[in-house]
Parts: C-alpha cells; structure tokens; sequence
C-alpha cells in the first residue's frame, strides 16, 4: 500500500509519546485499545468498574472526577457505552444518561482542559432499518453515506453521542474521528469467520484503527468512518448476495468456502449487508490483519485466489 498523507502524519506523532485517556477500559474492546496504545503511550484507563486497565474508577457524570483525570492529556478515547445487550435491562433514560450525557460529560471535560484530539467508538448497529433494502431484493451497501435509521434505544442513543461530538469538532474546539465499528464479539468460530467477510471485525483490529485515528494528523474538524474487515464483495454482488450468497461465496472465496465444507460448517443462503471499510484504509491507512482466513488456517493459508480475495 503507498503512504498517505495520513500515513506521514501518523508518522509524525507516533515519535511523541503521548497521553490518552480511555473511557470503558475495563470493557472488551477497552481493554484492547489500552494493550494497543500502552506499548507506546501514557495511557489512562477510566471506568466505572475497577480493572487492570482502569486507573480513575468513577461515573461518566461525575464532571469533576472525568476533568481531573483528563488534565494533561493529549487524547481521549471514549469507548464507554450501555451497548445492544443492555436493552431491556436498562432503562430508556439510563441509555440517555449513560450514552448521550455521559458523551456531553467526557467531551465537555476534554475542550475545557484543552485535548486536542477526541476519538469516539461508535458502532455500525445504529445503521438499524437502513439494512431494510434486502427485503426489495437487494443486500444493503453500507458505507459512511448511509443515513442511519436507528431502531432501538441502543441505536438511538449512540447516534445521539456521535451527533454530540460532531458539533464540537465542527465548531473547532476538538479534532474528532468518530469510528464507527462492525459486529466484534465472541461467537461461534463459524459465524465469525463468515461476518469477517461482510459485517464482522477483531479486536484487535478494532484496536488499530483507534490507534491509527489518534496518530494520524488531525486539526480540528469531525470524520467518520465504517471500521470492518475488508470484504471481498462489490456492489454489483448486492442483488444475488440477497436471493442466493452461496453462489457469490463460491466465485468470491472459494478457498474460505472449501475450508468451511471441510469443517461441515453451512453457508448462509442469503447475506443482508456489506460494510464497506475503504474510506479508512485509503484516510488512516488502516486495515484488518485478522480477516477469516485467520479463523480457519492452515487450510486458507497459500490458497491462491481465495487468499488475494480477502
């Protein structure tokens, strides 16, 4: 891949140790981004419950306790959420408080003690009934130009937060990258290598592209990006992706397809979106390292087209 612009930034500050302060770090994901960064930065961990990796444990609402942490920091990534499996179990308002004011809180801190960069870990979930399309016949193409159409408190709350810090980094008081992350949690081996061709990401890679949206040069101003695995697929494979994905599959991957045959693992018969993550491999230089020839190795490994495929 040639260097980007962005590359040379990233270049520039990965010489500077800097401090940044994540948010949710003893979540998942949290934890991820912090091993990540702290092999090269001062990083602060703030969580509401105590980890490893959190040294300010407090409420993203306690306005004292966020600011205090957040003096001297060059960066804030802000990863804490109430996520999709807390519907249900928390209240509509505690989403609000927790995603949207929580958000308001943690941004608010970081322009009044002057950081100058803001990253927020958002989620391709929000996209919501935007993936609707497959009912006309047609898988959805998802990139950073879909309108979003949130279906749950989850989806509406979140989209809320990115709105939140847009404004700021419009108005120039903060640089924000709002990432906006595909499906990445433990599942069945199967399921995961199939998302990683459409919908999925590790985290690990989740991790990078943080790393890569706070190195990379940033002035002030908002950008958004989809963060997935790199698929395979083109728009022009929507229309059979939705009636018949098997038979993309074969002409796609047909090493991933065959590894999975070899498993007895089943080929889904229809898939019902593709999240297109080009806009950050070409901005941040970032790419997934860990597509789902890593979850289905040796038999991927040195496969020929199926392997250049992915």
């Amino acid at each position: 891949m040639a260097p980007t612009t962005a590359d040379a930034g990233a270049a520039r500050y990965a010489r500077s140790v800097m401090r940044i302060v994540i948010t949710g770090s003893s979540g998942r994901i949290g934890r991820a981004i912090h091993a990540r960064l702290a092999g090269r930065h001062q990083v602060v961990g703030l969580d509401r419950v105590p980890a490893p990796t959190t040294q300010v444990v407090c409420d993203l609402l306690d306005a004292g306790r966020v600011r205090a942490a957040l003096v001297g920091a060059d960066a804030v990534v802000h990863a804490a959420a109430l996520h999709a499996r807390h519907v249900g179990q928390e209240s509509d308002a505690e989403f609000r408080r927790v995603n949207v004011e929580g958000t308001r809180t943690v941004a608010g801190a970081a322009i009044a003690v002057g950081v100058s960069r803001f990253v927020y870990t958002s989620t391709t979930a929000l996209y919501g009934s935007a993936i609707d399309p497959v009912a006309d016949g047609y898988a959805a193409w998802i990139d950073e130009g879909v309108t979003p159409r949130p279906r749950t408190i989850y989806h509406e709350t979140k989209l809320r937060a990115e709105q939140v810090v847009r404004s700021y980094g419009e108005a120039g008081a903060l640089a924000v990258t709002i990432l906006r992350m595909s499906r990445c949690f433990p599942e069945p081996v199967p399921e995961m290598a199939m998302y990683r061709l459409y919908r999925g990401l590790d985290e690990r890679d989740a991790a990078s592209a943080h790393e890569r949206a706070i190195e990379s040069l940033a002035r002030g101003g908002a950008r958004l990006f989809v963060i997935s695995a790199p698929t395979p697929f083109e728009p022009r494979d929507c229309e059979l992706l939705a009636r018949d994905a098997p038979a993309v599959l074969r002409r796609r991957v047909p090493g991933l397809v065959a590894a999975f045959e070899r498993r007895g693992w089943g080929l889904p018969a229809v898939i019902d979106r593709v999240y297109d993550s080009r806009l950050a491999e070409r901005t941040l230089g970032w790419r997934a390292e860990h597509g789902p020839e890593s979850l289905v190795a040796p038999d991927v490994a040195g496969a020929g087209e199926a392997a250049a495929a992915l």
